[in-house]
């Protein structure tokens, strides 16, 4: 044998000597499958009969499982080590579980009538009770509303942001900053009575627009918050040296510190926008729902999603024409927000800065 296999040999050995005794690659899975077979025995005989139970005990007999085998082989340190990385795993499957099912009993309800009829008729004078209609009231009331929102919340929003980043100083700074962080946490009921109240003083019927106010309102403190955060990652060294080179500050904050953040203020304010998407409390109190497709937001009711699955899910009585109608309504509410995150990250990625080839 050569020098170098002896001392690639001799390499081996110590590193094994290192590391110490290691449990096979398949343990892990082994262990697995006995904890779910273990958890289906222990179900079966306490007399448990959801799923959700038996995956609980199968995740804490599994956790406990390749603690006690790891221990026992590895040695106590790298025995944490596995238990803090299956902890990690039990809380992502915990998380990404519900999120699976959700998107599974939509799809698979909401495709029962989901269908180009669908989209593109009104409910009109079909009752509830009654098979066909459609969103396409709904969804025109949808885009009308959360858009109007969005172009009064959005630009208010970012420019707040810049203020208590780049100019925001003494009593007024943190006075505009605490009153966001009470805005964050309103309830949107109440954003919907301020305005109904509003309303109520000038003598105002219910519209389209109303709701977008409301909307507005529950918008701004996320997009407020978002491009705050965003802003203040952007390095004082580029602000520095475009003053330097003679730049006046708001050049600078318009052709720097913007361009480079612009990533995540459109992912902040798509956040903002999917948020306000499915609000049905304050669409309710000002802009009443209308079955007929009202393509004026400022004039007379209005429909929209959220509004049309509430209302189609309370008088559906759990199964009927109207139970179907408010999953496929779900469905395509699901969709709208996912195109949204779609197109912000297409946006982000196109405006992203480029520092070089």
């Amino acid at each position: 044998m050569s020098h170098a296999a002896i001392a690639g040999t001799r390499t081996e050995r110590d590193r094994s000597s290192l590391h110490g005794a290691r449990l096979p690659r398949w343990s892990p899975y082994a262990i697995a499958l006995g904890a779910a077979a273990l958890a289906v025995l222990v179900g079966t005989l306490a007399g448990l009969h959801s799923r959700i139970q038996w995956g609980l005990i199968a995740a804490a007999l599994f956790v406990l499982g390749l603690y006690g085998a790891s221990a026992r082989v590895e040695g106590l340190r790298r025995a944490k080590d596995r238990l803090a990385t299956s902890l990690v795993w039990a809380a992502f499957l915990l998380a990404v579980v519900p999120l699976v099912s959700l998107i599974w009993t939509t799809l698979t309800r909401g495709v029962k009538v989901l269908d180009v009829h669908f989209l593109t008729h009104s409910m009109g004078v079909v009752a509830d009770t009654e098979p066909g209609g459609g969103i396409y009231h709904a969804i025109v009331g949808s885009l009308q509303q959360v858009g109007l929102a969005t172009l009064i919340g959005a630009p208010i929003g970012v420019l707040t942001a810049i203020y208590l980043v780049e100019y925001g100083r003494g009593r007024l700074a943190r006075a505009v900053t605490f009153f966001v962080d009470v805005m964050t946490g309103i309830p949107s009921i109440v954003a919907g009575l301020f305005i109904l109240s509003l309303m109520l003083i000038l003598k105002m019927q219910p519209f389209g627009f109303a709701g977008s106010l409301a909307l507005a309102i529950l918008m701004m403190p996320v997009v407020v918050r978002s491009t705050e955060e965003m802003l203040k990652l952007v390095p004082n060294e580029l602000r520095e040296a475009s003053l330097a080179l003679g730049v006046p500050k708001w050049r600078t904050i318009l052709k720097v510190v913007l361009p480079t953040s612009i990533g995540g203020i459109t992912t902040g304010v798509v956040l903002a926008v999917a948020r306000i998407a499915g609000e049905t409390a304050p669409v309710m109190l000002l802009v009443f729902g209308n079955p007929f497709i009202n393509n004026n937001p400022f004039e007379g009711a209005q429909a929209s999603l959220p509004l049309y699955i509430y209302q189609q899910y309370a008088n559906s009585a759990g199964s009927g024409a109207a139970y179907d109608r408010a999953w496929a309504a779900s469905l395509t509410l699901i969709a709208f927000v996912m195109l949204l995150n779609l197109g912000a990250r297409g946006i982000a990625r196109w405006k992203a800065p480029r520092t070089g080839r």
